[in-house]
């Protein structure tokens, strides 16, 4: 259901359960709960850098592998995005941002334009074979990405400008991904309906 800039959604499979909630207008507040830690602590710097208040509870067979609960959970998120952007009259629509972590640089550049694209360069060799924390290969970074691009209609280019360590790597990346979404839904005073020519986003 949705209500205002709000959505709250329950998602159901033989591989995860997911129930997520997420205002668009919040302070950054989170609540998350995935059963793996470093995609927790991800999301909760998605949610603090965004501003977006975020409650994400979601189990699933880890016991297999992580991939098919952040996978889900990332599905989720994005449809969440979706349905808590409405017609999308009056956001800035545009958002870019520049974010170092230590040694990692990442640029985030977002269109909420409702078209899914995702452009995502310059992670180094052997990063996405990399587990950080022990559970959590790089590979994900893209892959949870493309699921919320896809489900929220965003086109996303991300690009990894410098980097040693994985954990800063992935954390630029989403800490860049969240303060270029804050300014894309924005909401804009000056913006007159859909920021589009076509009248439509």
């Amino acid at each position: 259901m949705a209500s205002g800039r709000t959505a709250t959604l329950t998602r159901e499979t033989s591989e995860s359960s997911i129930d997520l909630s997420i205002d668009l207008d919040g302070s950054g507040a989170s609540s998350i709960h995935t059963t793996v830690p470093f995609f927790d602590h991800l999301l909760t710097a998605f949610a603090k850098h965004s501003l977006v208040d975020l409650t994400v509870n979601a189990q699933g067979d880890t016991d297999i592998d992580v991939h098919h609960t952040v996978e889900d959970t990332g599905i989720v998120l994005g449809t969440a995005i979706k349905r808590a952007l409405g017609d999308k009259a009056g956001i800035a629509r545009f958002g870019d941002a520049l974010v170092p972590l230590d040694d990692a640089l990442a640029q985030a550049v977002v269109d909420v334009s409702g078209r899914p694209y995702l452009v995502h360069s310059g992670e180094p060799a052997g990063f996405e074979y990399h587990l950080i924390g022990g559970h959590f290969t790089g590979s994900m970074v893209r892959h949870v990405v493309e699921a919320i691009t896809f489900h929220a209609g965003l086109t996303v280019h991300l690009t990894v400008l410098a980097g040693r360590d994985p954990h800063h790597i992935a954390e630029a990346e989403f800490k860049a991904l969240a303060r270029a979404f804050r300014q894309a839904v924005a909401l804009d005073p000056r913006v007159n309906g859909v920021p589009s020519t076509k009248g439509a986003l």
